[in-house]
């Protein structure tokens, strides 16, 4: 039987890599984002400091409230002190295998919480907070001591704490497949979401371009295999079967590669390939030269038995089974039919909302029920081997304990986990004991648990909202537009790739064209700073129009996007359409503008000058204002490929001297 060990060092590998990307990225946007000059300082919601440990777990946890302790009064340098710490700890835990330890991922889950339980709108996406379950968990997932290595004897418990992992990517691909069709959203049952979803979606790299121009039964088609892979396919993370489960892992995968190529998610897909790893064992994955242990090496040589015959023709019997039940279920619930006329695969879904919540009222509790014997199993099986597979009483003792201590985390998270993922059939949620909701209300500054639900529902249905920026001297004549570093503007300007970069202000940019500024109020703080020509947060966009001198007004004009056609004889990778104005024109007295300034305490007097660091730095505070000159939002990407890349070369150098 093939072992886990393998591939939970991958795991931690690829985990330590997340973090490093989320840390580097973030890192760049802070003066602009986070400064005293920014869009939302940060010094505006921290609060004071803690009246005790209590207080700062519960009511604000971050430990930007306890860094004045120490000196650490600016908020940027605080916010830019913890993320820099958290780069350069990603960074050693990704080289060093001995720093991928349950230590070194607790101050990791520590260091982002702080700076996302600050970070305000900016930092309130789904995953982010994936990140943060993802980080809990692995801080039990890790080893416990400094070695790092998983041949410790004492490593019996693996099996349930990384048992956790496979739930929490059951719940984030299952309940991203069930909400598209509880929003009840025309294009998710119509299956026609993806003729919009390449053109729609926040910073589409070029390769949606053209999967955009595919024809629409593929499209559709497309959708159809989103729903298995979503809903039907992880069910078989739990399956008994080692091809199964190894199938399911292939389909997540291949989803996420396609999203990978086709938008820039940041690290969101990548860790969604991370957790699945927890599906599959060292062989698959084909690790077992780090265990010295060849595949199949303890079988190779055994002759084939009765036992062994029966067994294979029941797993034959089994796959056969599993296999043509997701086959025949999916022509079935999606009429799918060949039409040889128009040579192509014709679909459309044959249930109802009725049908889909009675298949949750079945489903959700299965689920919960297949979770729970399968937790169990793992704890049993490895108390088992904690008495009777380890030599000494010492070992056993010790392993024992450790399996009951983290067989009781791992009860307590999986009960804690069921309150937001019972958030897609409320029946079963209302029959969940009071004690789990009231667990799960506690814990929610931590970001222990959450519930998921990607693509909820398709926007850019008539086309992509886009929100134009324009600058002029003057009310009537002369408006110059704002074009941001990555998302739509001029519709000459080639896709980018950013991934594994998050643009924060263009992704929220992109959530304030399908709604109103009055809903975006972190909208208007933006056009303040541009009227102040604040510098920071200009380098947050591309070149502005006005060099060194602001404009006297400033207005947003609400476009609709598309992608030009494959047949097209225009150069250009989008046309647009004038919808109407987002923003009337504001001018930096205008006496509303100035009374929401002054309510969310940004407004200076427009003869002062824009805001300004202190002239007279710390060389601590020097060593930051270097970094971020030398790397500003513009090389966000550039930034986290550069530090990954430096990683991937030092781990092999590394590699090649131990061999030698």
């Amino acid at each position: 039987m093939s072992g886990n060990s393998a591939t939970i060092e991958r795991y931690l590998w690829l985990l330590s890599v997340m973090y490093l990307c989320a840390f580097s990225s973030l890192f760049v946007q802070i003066p602009g984002l986070y400064g005293d000059g920014g869009i939302l300082p940060v010094k505006l919601v921290l609060q004071g400091g803690p009246e005790s440990l209590q207080n700062l777990v519960t009511s604000q946890p971050s430990l930007l409230r306890i860094l004045p302790w120490f000196g650490i009064r600016d908020t940027q340098l605080g916010m830019d002190l913890l993320c820099f710490l958290g780069i350069a700890l990603s960074f050693f835990a990704m080289i060093f295998q001995a720093f991928r330890n349950a230590l070194m991922f607790s101050v990791l889950w520590v260091l982002y919480l702080s700076l996302f339980t600050v970070g305000q709108t900016f930092l309130w996406f789904q995953w982010d907070t994936l990140l943060l379950e993802t980080g809990f968990l692995t801080m039990i997932v890790a080893p416990l001591g400094l070695r790092g290595a998983r041949s410790s004897w004492f490593h019996r418990h693996d099996g349930i704490t990384f048992w956790l992992i496979k739930w929490l990517a059951f719940r984030l691909m299952f309940c991203s497949g069930v909400v598209k069709l509880l929003s009840n959203c025309p294009t998710w049952w119509g299956l026609t979401a993806l003729n919009y979803h390449y053109e729609s979606q926040c910073i589409p790299t070029a390769l949606a371009w053209y999967f955009h121009q595919l024809p629409v039964w593929f499209q559709k088609l497309s959708v159809v295999a989103t729903y298995v892979i979503e809903i039907v396919l992880p069910f078989l993370f739990f399956s008994p079967v080692r091809n199964q489960r190894i199938f399911s892992f292939l389909g997540q995968a291949f989803l996420m590669i396609l999203i990978i190529l086709t938008g820039n998610y940041n690290f969101f897909n990548w860790i969604t390939i991370a957790l699945c790893f927890s599906i599959v064992d060292d062989d698959f994955l084909l690790l077992s030269r780090w265990t010295g242990k060849q595949p199949g090496e303890d079988e190779k040589f055994k002759r084939p038995t009765i036992a062994s015959r029966l067994c294979s023709i029941t797993k034959f019997l089994i796959n056969l089974v599993v296999y043509g039940a997701i086959l025949f279920g999916t022509i079935h619930y999606f009429s799918i039919r060949f039409s040889l006329r128009h040579f192509s695969i014709e679909s459309s879904i044959a249930f109802s909302m009725d049908d889909l919540k009675e298949f949750l009222r079945v489903s959700v509790p299965l689920s919960i029920w297949i979770g729970l014997i399968c937790l169990g199993k793992e704890i049993i099986s490895s108390l088992l081997l904690s008495l009777f597979g380890e030599k000494g009483v010492v070992k056993k003792l010790t392993n024992a304990t450790g399996v009951t201590f983290f067989g009781l985390v791992a009860v307590w998270m999986f009960c804690l986990s069921l309150v937001p993922y019972t958030d897609v059939e409320r029946v079963t949620q209302e029959r969940l004991p009071a004690s789990f909701n009231d667990w799960f209300r506690s814990t929610v500054p931590l970001q222990l648990t959450h519930s998921y639900g990607l693509f909820r529902s398709m926007t850019g249905v008539g086309g992509r909202p886009e929100v134009i920026i324009e600058g002029s001297e003057y009310t009537d004549r002369e408006w110059k537009e704002y074009n941001f570093l990555f998302k739509p503007g001029d519709v000459g300007r080639k896709l980018p790739l950013v991934a594994p970069h998050q643009p924060r202000l263009d992704w929220q940019m992109w959530f304030a064209a399908l709604g109103s500024y009055n809903y975006n109020p972190w909208f208007l703080n933006l056009v303040y700073r541009l009227l102040m020509n604040q510098t920071e947060v200009l380098q947050l966009i591309d070149k502005g129009p006005f060099g060194t001198t602001p404009p006297n007004y400033i207005r947003a004009q609400l476009y609709h996007y598309h992608y030009t056609s494959y047949n097209s004889s225009s150069r250009d990778w989008w046309r647009r359409e004038f919808v109407r104005e987002y923003l009337p024109i504001v001018w930096k007295t205008e006496p509303s503008f100035v009374k929401y300034l002054k309510s969310v305490n940004i407004y200076k007097n427009p003869d002062e000058r824009p805001h300004v660091r202190a002239k007279e730095l710390s060389n601590f505070e020097e060593f930051f204002v270097t970094l971020h000159s030398i790397f500003p939002p513009s090389e966000g990407f550039n930034f986290c490929v550069a530090l990954f890349v430096t990683g991937v070369v030092l781990v092999f150098i590394k590699g090649a001297i131990f061999c030698c």
